[in-house]
């Protein structure tokens, strides 16, 4: 199934950058090759990467075993765009973690979700991300929640006990909640790399992967042909079906030719 695809998703100003920067190190430290592919906002003017993440990334750019690369977010907010899509598949067969990390607005918890083999939402304490997050009806996105800046002490461990009792209360008990602290004596990475591993060792990857494809298949066909597109076809759910009753390779050709049946 080739390596672990995680996604990394929080609010702007959330420490994930500084977090991804750790995580990588502490997955090179464990013999573990790493692709990042950091999804920017797009320049209205190029369509492309408009503020090159990677060069927030802190990483050793003489290790073969480390590759980060900016890609552009495309026309949804924080979505992802087909071409992210792929390269996520493509880097799989050659590196041990391949991450995604995105900004946690408008599309991206739900397209990370939908493409990730394992997700990790991260907010920052005293900021307003917790309350935030419990309002912006994502709480069943996040496979790991990380709350960073552990060194802040007692808010950030308030952060942490809110979030594990909200988990609790729409029965996402099972979610780990990790406190980190990203800066020097850095904290908490290693359990949160054994939290992603954990749940990892939980799916069906095989399935996941097959469901992630049609997923972007699905994603990729509205992006061409828009919501009118997949209104003709019946809707999301009778689309998803229909790529569902194909062999796992298929994709956007067969709703393609549906929708020309469908319209011709």
């Amino acid at each position: 199934m080739g390596g672990h695809l995680v996604g990394l998703t929080g609010p702007p100003g959330a420490g994930k950058s500084s977090l991804l920067s750790a995580l990588v190190r502490q997955w090179r430290e464990d013999g573990r090759t790493v692709a990042v592919l950091a999804v920017d906002p797009s320049s209205k003017r190029s369509g492309g990467s408009l503020l090159g993440d990677r060069a927030r990334i802190d990483h050793d750019p003489k290790d073969d075993g480390v590759l980060i690369r900016s890609t552009a977010a495309g026309t949804r907010l924080g979505g992802l765009a087909p071409p992210t899509r792929e390269a996520a598949h493509a880097l799989l067969p050659a590196f041990d973690v391949v991450v995604v990390e995105t900004v946690g607005v408008g599309q991206s918890e739900t397209d990370v979700a939908e493409l990730c083999d394992t997700v990790a939402v991260v907010v920052q304490p005293g900021s307003g991300d917790t309350l935030q997050f419990l309002k912006a009806g994502i709480m069943e996105v996040p496979d790991v929640l990380v709350v960073t800046k552990s060194d802040l002490g007692d808010i950030a461990m308030h952060a942490r006990r809110d979030l594990a009792a909200a988990m609790r209360a729409i029965g996402g008990a099972k979610v780990p909640v990790v406190a980190v602290s990203s800066i020097p004596p850095v904290n908490g990475v290693d359990e949160l790399v054994a939290a992603l591993d954990a749940h990892r060792a939980e799916i069906d990857v095989g399935a996941a992967r097959v469901r992630a494809r049609r997923l972007s298949a699905l994603a990729e066909f509205v992006t061409e042909h828009g919501e009118a597109g997949l209104r003709a076809l019946g809707g999301r759910r009778a689309a998803l079906k229909l790529l569902e009753e194909q062999p796992p390779d298929a994709g956007v050709p067969v709703l393609v030719a549906a929708l020309a049946d469908a319209t011709g």
